[in-house]
């Protein structure tokens, strides 16, 4: 039996056009960090063609050795800057810090992690093999909502929740802006994005 943790986690889907708070579960992540301009950094590019074969090297060690089987996730990442108009106004990208992220089961160890890193660092395939991890994210109360559209065009959206919604709701932001990536840009019309929006929270 094939686990997929999106039909299993209820926050793994949002409300197009309106926000909803909602309780995250503790979750664990294979995670890497960097800054910079996600369209134009080496480092997020080396960032994601670390994270994707280690995924998927992890999924089939855990099918094959652990005889335990997943559906791979899909992208995520936290986003953040000294200055976070950064994202809701100037969207300047330059000054972006990033944590780029997949989801993998509760039995996964940071020993089936460095099992796979061992496996990979021999193929030489994975260039930022050095900086990726296994952490619990727990973000706990947030607010998120589903975005349906270019990822450029998610300015709007991040106004009003930070400057209308968290206010008129006693809500203030205590963490790093969320995204998961439901379908891939590489394969998806810009238009057709579906991109979950998350913010954590607190009630003031």
């Amino acid at each position: 039996m094939k686990v997929d943790l999106k039909k299993q986690i209820a926050t793994y889907t949002a409300p197009a056009g309106a926000f909803e708070v909602v309780t995250v579960p503790p979750l664990q992540y294979l995670m890497l960090d960097g800054h910079g301009d996600p369209n134009t950094s080496q480092a997020y590019a080396d960032a994601l063609s670390t994270l994707y074969p280690v995924a998927y090297k992890l999924k089939f060690f855990s099918k094959t050795t652990l005889d335990m089987d997943y559906v791979v996730m899909p992208l995520e990442a936290l986003w953040w800057a000294q200055d976070m108009t950064a994202f809701t106004a100037a969207r300047d990208k330059s000054q972006w810090d990033w944590t780029v992220m997949n989801l993998v089961p509760h039995w996964i160890t940071d020993d089936h992690v460095a099992d796979v890193i061992a496996m990979l660092e021999q193929k030489g395939d994975a260039p930022s093999l050095d900086l990726i991890r296994l952490a619990t994210l727990d973000e706990g109360l947030a607010v998120q909502t589903l975005h349906v559209g270019s990822y450029d065009d998610e300015a709007p959206v991040l106004a009003r929740l930070h400057e209308e919604y968290l206010p008129a709701n006693g809500l203030v932001a205590t963490g790093r802006h969320h995204e998961i990536y439901l379908n891939d840009p590489r394969h998806t019309e810009a238009d057709k994005l579906r991109t979950i929006l998350r913010q954590p929270v607190a009630h003031t």
